[in-house]
């Protein structure tokens, strides 16, 4: 067999692709043996975690890439902005607990939970991205196919789930339940992101039960660290910024 098919039969990608120029680029430079060997496993190691990122990002599903170096952390206060930065450790998640981002529309909530998410990504971690609607309906459909032990099992073995937009939509009753019940599960196996327009005392516009909104409550603020993010939303603020510019402008011309 050649080198070729022993990486292959081996699922050496990298290395059945590769090894020719690796080869070469040995000759060529007279390397020993031993740092030619260390030299291309090295990459195909570097291949395998580069593709299992790649997979990783897109089995998230998030619906666009934010990065924590971007988050300018400076705009919510020494205190907040302090709490923000130790998230970037993912120690929470190695003690399981939950971050809840609560704050309107246009504060940085969504841009910090992807951030956080692709940093788990990054460290090799099992994350998921949903919007809270879209859960509720992947339930639905899991219900109505006799697939909802499986989506539950599934949805607790990820390392973080990232929970988007609590509050901007209600439920009816068995919307409501299943939440609940996928959500209290959930939160004995592994970390949890919330992002909300809707501080707790509200949750129940929500929920349509204060028992159950109660309960909810509980059970995820029980091991959460709790973020206010409110301030003048950045959308309005870059709104305000570009109006300034252009019509500024024009009204010189």
């Amino acid at each position: 067999m050649s080198i070729n098919e022993y990486s292959k039969s081996l699922l050496l990608t990298y290395t059945a692709k590769n090894h020719p120029l690796h080869i070469e680029e040995a000759i060529n430079t007279e390397m020993p043996y031993e740092e030619f060997l260390s030299s291309l496993l090295l990459r195909e190691v570097e291949y395998r975690k580069e593709n299992r990122l790649k997979k990783r990002l897109v089995n998230a599903k998030f619906p666009y890439k934010k990065y924590l170096v971007d988050f300018d952390k400076t705009l919510y206060g020494k205190k907040t902005g302090k709490m923000i930065n130790s998230f970037g450790s993912l120690a929470f998640m190695e003690k399981g607990e939950n971050i809840i981002l609560i704050g309107n529309p246009g504060t940085g909530k969504t841009h910090l939970a992807i951030a956080l998410g692709i940093e788990a990504c990054m460290q090799d971690k099992r994350v998921l991205f949903t919007k809270i609607p879209n859960l509720v309906t992947d339930l639905r459909e899991a219900m109505s196919s006799n697939q909802l032990n499986y989506f539950r099992k599934k949805f607790e073995k990820y390392d973080l789930v990232i929970l988007d937009e609590l509050g901007y939509v209600s439920f009816d009753k068995d919307g409501n339940e299943m939440l609940f019940n996928l959500l209290s599960n959930r939160n004995d196996t592994g970390s949890i992101i919330v992002t909300t327009n809707l501080v707790f005392e509200r949750w129940d516009e929500i929920f349509k039960d204060p028992i159950l909104t109660g309960a909810l409550v509980d059970r995820l603020a029980h091991k959460s660290y709790v973020i206010d993010m409110s301030r003048e939303s950045y959308r309005i603020k870059e709104t305000k910024d570009w109006m300034e510019k252009n019509v500024g402008q024009n009204s010189t011309e």
